[in-house]
């Protein structure tokens, strides 16, 4: 049930947010551990908590991987169409997971370095386009159509951990299945100019992402799964909050000069 329903929902939310508040939050929802906490949930729940606290771990490189993702899919996607950039975008994620799950980096070495990757990546970044999301009549099945895309990702993930090993499995939990669906719906449908805002998002989430997984890490063999997890959720919903609001205090303000010529076509 949680691999068929919780996953969807949660992508179909950060949809929907999206449409109403701007695709930059649709990414940055998708960028948190949405998909990646109920795949490390249910690891732990099928394979025990020590090898879950392996794979949750792994799953602090598997970040480096799916910022790497955002990176690319939003410059290809200037240039090319949803399908080529996806599966470009995807295979260059697939080898640098397997690359990573050949080292063997603890939580608290592994936290620092998605950091910088994140840092990294943001300013990497194509331009953000200006402007706002334009609205479109979105078509009654591309919710669904989402919903099961996600589905079909998630399943195909959870069902490895059994063949491989908790490291693999730590680093594929973080493989970009939502920012994948929405990334590539968006594209699909508003352009190059909604993909990049969408993807603009992602390392944005990666703050409270990292901290999930370092919570997990090292919280759930001593104070078990259910525990663990309440205190990872409860900790990264507070460090992307304190995120949010620290850059909006940092934030210059607008000129009235600036809003002039931003109103210029």
């Amino acid at each position: 049930m949680l691999k068929l329903a919780l996953a969807p929902a949660l992508v179909v939310a950060s949809s929907v947010a999206g449409r109403r508040w701007g695709q930059r939050v649709s990414g940055m929802l998708v960028a948190l551990p949405i998909v990646a906490g109920p795949i490390l949930l249910i690891t732990c729940l099928e394979q025990g908590p020590r090898f879950g606290s392996q794979a949750a771990a792994a799953a602090l490189l598997g970040l480096v991987s799916l910022a790497w993702f955002a990176l690319v899919f939003a410059w290809l996607s200037r240039r090319f169409g949803w399908l080529p950039t996806l599966l470009v975008a995807w295979a260059s994620c697939l080898v640098l997971d397997l690359l990573l799950a050949r080292l063997t980096l603890g939580p608290w070495w592994g936290l620092p370095v998605v950091l910088v990757v994140g840092w990294a990546v943001t300013r990497l970044m194509p331009p953000d386009p200006p402007g706002t999301d334009r609205q479109v009549a979105w078509p009654w099945w591309d919710l669904p159509a989402r919903a099961a895309a996600t589905a079909v990702l998630v399943l195909v993930v959870t069902a490895a951990a059994a063949a491989v090993g908790p490291g693999l499995t730590g680093v594929l939990a973080p493989f970009p299945i939502a920012t994948s669906v929405v990334a590539a719906f968006t594209l699909a449908q508003l352009g190059s100019p909604g993909a990049v805002r969408v993807l603009h998002g992602v390392p944005r989430g990666l703050l409270g992402f990292s901290v999930f997984c370092f919570l997990v890490a090292v919280l759930v063999e001593p104070l078990g799964t259910g525990t663990a997890f309440g205190v990872a959720v409860a900790a990264t919903l507070a460090a992307q909050f304190a995120w949010r609001s620290a850059g909006r205090q940092v934030r210059p303000p607008v000129r009235p000069g600036d809003l002039t010529s931003a109103r210029r076509p």
